[in-house]
């Protein structure tokens, strides 16, 4: 199993190089961050100085959208940067969330995240694609290679994932509910005539390392990701009704656990003190979060492991960034590698 974490490109911008360097030095491979050009400093200028000051992690958007960044400009910016410090960028790509909602706009169609996703990718390969009527090649590129993994939770959305991406980013860590999205991504691309196992499977998530005493802490500086999660889900739910569990085998704590949300404010959006969350359980916190000591964030990357997950990418929205990583590159990650190679 891999690992990344996401972080927010908060001023100052060295110390979102700082954090990153601090992963690489833990022993993360990824480094992601959110991409919202108006709530954080822009991403993809930042790329570039993590790439510059580390010399094996992988850098990408967790995740950038086909609204508010131009598909073509987006390819010419990681393949860029992939012929100037190798082949050391992912996109993650989705309909839009937090950045096209501060312009008071709307997610795009999955039809814009297959189509871009297959600009982007020809592109940032090095190979011509046909766009706007037009045969487009980028010809300074020359060793560039780019994947592009589709976020996703709905019933459509998972397949197109399947279908068009190289990779699968699901944000929660709830093993019933990765369970039930990744076999239907699979499916989708098993059907596509694609073959699943070259599909990479990432789930990422808040964790936070802890004694057990502390968990009423660790659950109020996560809980905010229940309720980012909750905006995709009450758009599934808008999309296709409260009976969506039983008319597409939709996961039912999704549905029910968002009865109680009254709306976000994307000014705190992805904050540990985001005070419109109150709705999101202590079930959920749990659930969806990897929370507590380091034994028990193992025990649930081994049972996320088993059903397919092939990266485990930690949100470190939370007051215990260093310490986090710390743990998780002396006593998660290894035993995680150690117990793969055992195995193989």
């Amino acid at each position: 199993m891999d690992f990344g974490v996401v972080i927010q490109t908060n001023p100052p911008a060295w110390r979102t190089v700082g954090l990153a360097k601090q992963a690489e030095e833990h022993g993360f491979d990824y480094v992601w961050t959110f991409d919202s050009h108006l709530l954080w400093q822009e991403p993809y200028v930042i790329y570039s100085q993590i790439l510059a000051e580390t010399r094996r992690i992988v850098v990408g958007p967790m995740v950038t959208n086909p609204a508010t960044r131009d598909w073509t400009v987006t390819a010419s910016v990681f393949a860029t940067l992939n012929e100037m410090y190798g082949n050391r960028t992912v996109v993650g790509i989705g309909r839009g969330d937090s950045a096209v909602r501060v312009l008071n706009g709307k997610p795009t169609t999955l039809k814009e995240v297959r189509d871009a996703t297959h600009v982007i990718r020809e592109l940032g390969n090095c190979r011509p694609v046909e766009h706007n009527g037009s045969t487009l090649q980028f010809p300074w590129a020359r060793t560039s290679e780019l994947e592009v993994w589709i976020a996703a939770y709905g019933p459509l959305a998972l397949k197109t994932a399947g279908e068009a991406g190289d990779g699968f980013i699901l944000q929660l860590a709830d093993v019933d509910v990765a369970k039930w999205m990744i076999t239907r991504v699979r499916e989708a691309a098993e059907n596509a005539g694609r073959d699943p196992d070259a599909l990479t499977f990432c789930v990422a998530a808040p964790a936070y390392v802890g004694s057990e005493d502390q968990i009423d802490h660790m659950r109020s500086q996560t809980r905010w990701f229940g309720g980012m999660v909750g905006n995709h889900i009450a758009d599934i739910v808008s999309k296709y009704g409260e009976a969506t569990a039983d008319n597409e085998g939709f996961p039912q704590v999704l549905v029910d656990y968002i009865k109680g949300r009254t709306g976000y404010d994307y000014n705190t959006h992805g904050k540990a003190d985001n005070d419109h969350v109150d709705f999101v359980p202590d079930e959920i916190v749990d659930r969806f979060c990897i929370l507590g000591t380091p034994e028990q964030h193992v025990a649930k990357l081994e049972e996320l492991r088993a059903i397919g997950v092939d990266q485990f990418a930690v949100y470190l929205q939370h007051d215990n960034k260093e310490e986090t990583m710390r743990v998780y590159g002396e006593s998660i990650m290894p035993h995680l590698r150690d117990h793969i190679t055992a195995k193989a």
